[in-house]
């Protein structure tokens, strides 16, 4: 069971999301698409008929007919992807929680499954900590994962 309403946004805040009602068949895809568009092994989604923008609006790219993928146009983050009359597909990382929401309805787009996927689960784990070092806490510019009243749009790097 889905805790709602969920918050979500992109890594710079410019673009925060709500969804109330149900979300439906949470998942991962594993297309060629999906890898692109996530520069990953795939996107994980759930469907999310009651979505609404809260600060911002995303920017989209059509990827194929009828299908778009909405993204943060300031930092990147892939927010979404719509077939022409469905309802939003929500990229679970968006998520304030992301452990909220598991993607384990369905795996699609298995054709394009990067060989080394189901390996993962064995593979040494490390805190962040441990991978970046000596940086003092509190050196990042990614927005919170709550929602706020105040933002300040950080500068892009065109």
């Amino acid at each position: 069971m889905v805790d709602l309403p969920l918050t979500g946004g992109c890594q710079c805040g410019a673009v925060r999301y709500r969804v109330e009602g149900t979300v439906v068949d949470a998942g991962v895809c594993h297309c060629r698409m999906c890898q692109k568009a996530g520069g990953n092994f795939g996107m994980a989604f759930f469907g999310a008929p009651d979505l609404e923008f809260t600060r911002g609006a995303p920017a989209a790219f059509e990827s194929s007919p009828g299908v778009l993928r909405g993204f943060c146009r300031d930092c990147g983050t892939p927010l979404f992807m719509r077939y022409a009359g469905q309802p939003y597909d929500v990229t679970i990382g968006s998520l304030d929680r992301p452990d909220d929401v598991p993607p384990l309805r369905s795996q699609v787009g298995i054709e394009s499954e990067c060989r080394w996927f189901r390996d993962l689960a064995g593979v040494p784990k490390h805190l962040t900590t441990a991978v970046e070092g000596d940086r003092p806490p509190g050196t990042t510019f990614q927005h919170p994962d709550h929602d706020t009243t105040d933002w300040v749009p950080r500068p892009r790097h065109d």
